[in-house]
């Protein structure tokens, strides 16, 4: 991962906090398995629990003044948000034997962290999807309640609605994100770290999980991933809800028209591509039929191209990116 411009990437931020290079791997391993980590931009927040956002919500008026008329005077409003980070947390245990087996017991030690490294990163992308903190407080507002309503114009964030028109539990939805500084990004709480801290917390006396009584030496880490989402303008996602995961038995030029009318109004509904980095997500059925569009050349809005040596597809120069998190969905109404 790289910089956006000035932007910093969660790669980058552990770079400058772990110069000994052990932070650096786990993230790169977390990149491995989450693509959306390659565009997600990170910011520190303004507050111990998370941050707020100050966002406007009306313009000021302005007037077309007459001669010998007064102008009225006009202020806008705004409204405050606050979006908090939750606590991710793990411990990897080994046995000390076993680690010092191979004669290298920290390049060891790391390959059995593994295994948690991903149980995190899982769980912080379908947290970031779909995380409810009316239901666990204890996490953070994932993309999905915020966007729920079809079409809605009465509740903050909710209007960037689309609707694909699917029916059932085998529906899923597409998300246009747009990753900036001033429009959507990750936080991690006013003073911490970003990314994963990891604590070695050397050789300790474990518990036989099947004997309690049983004792033995091992190796314990401890891993912590403070993060949250910060939606600053709502209007830089849109979700196209109720998309069909099946492809469609019209044939693949009929559906392509139709997913490429979706995408390209989920891009009219953005005022401004350009103020970060556009990126479409979905699931793997659906990734799979865009890439299949992109190959067999039906629609010549779908491309496949291979940057940075990553075969990647795209609709007119966004990337579509593939999130396992992203699940089938009840059609939404």
């Amino acid at each position: 991962m790289s910089t956006i411009g000035t932007k910093l990437t969660l790669a980058d931020w552990a770079k400058r906090i772990d110069p000994g290079g052990k932070v650096d791997k786990i993230v790169e391993m977390l990149n491995e398995t989450n693509e959306i980590l390659d565009d997600m931009v990170w910011l520190e927040g303004n507050l111990p629990t998370g941050h707020r956002t100050t966002i406007r919500t009306g313009l000021p008026s302005a007037t077309w003044r007459k001669l010998n008329y007064g102008v009225q005077p006009s202020k806008s409003t705004t409204i405050q948000v606050d979006d908090t980070c939750g606590m991710l947390e793990a411990y990897a245990e080994v046995d000390k034997k076993l680690a010092d087996l191979n004669g290298n017991t920290a390049e060891f030690r790391l390959s059995e962290d593994r295994a948690f490294i991903e149980a995190m990163n899982q769980e912080f992308a379908d947290i970031l999807i779909y995380g409810d903190t009316d239901t666990n407080p204890e996490k953070f507002l994932g993309l999905a309640p915020r966007y729920s309503d079809i079409l809605a114009t009465t509740s903050y964030g909710k209007n960037n609605v689309l609707n694909a028109g699917g029916s059932g539990d085998d529906t899923s939805s597409i998300w246009l994100v747009v990753w900036g500084p001033n429009t959507v990004h990750g936080i991690f709480p006013k003073g911490s770290k970003a990314g994963i801290e990891t604590q070695d917390l050397g050789e300790v006396t474990l518990e036989d999980s099947a004997n309690p009584a049983g004792k033995y030496q091992g190796y314990r880490t401890h891993y912590k991933w403070e993060c949250g989402l910060c939606v600053r303008d709502w209007r830089y996602i849109v979700r196209i809800a109720n998309f069909e995961t099946a492809i469609a038995t019209t044939g693949a030029t009929t559906h392509g028209v139709a997913s490429a009318n979706l995408l390209a109004q989920a891009m009219n509904w953005i005022p401004n591509l350009r103020m970060g980095r556009p990126v479409f997500y979905c699931n793997k059925y659906l990734k799979t039929q865009f890439d299949q569009l992109a190959i067999n050349k039906s629609n010549a809005f779908y491309t496949a191209n291979d940057p940075f040596g990553r075969l990647q597809t795209n609709f007119m120069g966004i990337p579509i990116k593939k999130v396992d998190a992203i699940t089938l969905e009840t059609a939404l109404s």
